[in-house]
């Protein structure tokens, strides 16, 4: 008898050590996993840089009178040539008797005679000639410029 109580106290002791085994009997590998970090979001592209200005500048200056005077400047000097490009053209009309005219390839912008007035154009400038000119004395207030 004492061949089987040893050995039923086996089983018992090896049907235990399963047991335990089979439910994880070390709490260090029972715990559960510590999720991983979330994934930071992924960057924006960065933002297009702007549009580089026109060449030479984005800003002309056209003025007409108060004299049989017209003009068309950048930082002060006559306008003979631009690059193709955008620009800001601040005209200054100065007598109800003139206007400033702009005609070129498909630009087309002018201030009414009757009005003394300041006023801003913005125009796209391609390639070709263009005029500036005080429509009522076209054969004395007149200027070209030409844009490559």
């Amino acid at each position: 008898m004492t061949k089987r109580r040893s050995l039923a106290l086996a089983l018992a002791t090896l049907g235990a050590a399963t047991l335990l085994a089979a439910c994880g009997g070390n709490d260090e590998e029972a715990a559960p996993a510590e999720p991983a970090p979330a994934e930071p979001a992924p960057a924006e592209p960065p933002a297009e840089p702007p549009a580089e200005p026109a060449a030479g500048g984005t800003t002309l200056q056209g003025s007409v009178g108060p004299g049989f005077t017209i003009s068309l400047t950048q930082d002060g000097s006559d306008v003979t040539e631009l690059a193709a490009g955008t620009y800001t053209i601040e005209v200054n009309d100065q007598a109800d008797v003139h206007n400033f005219h702009l005609v070129g390839p498909g630009v087309d912008e002018s201030t009414a005679v009757d009005e003394v007035t300041e006023t801003t154009f913005e125009v796209t400038l391609e390639a070709g000639e263009y005029t500036f000119v005080c429509d009522p004395h076209a054969s004395q207030m007149v200027g070209t410029f030409t844009v490559s």
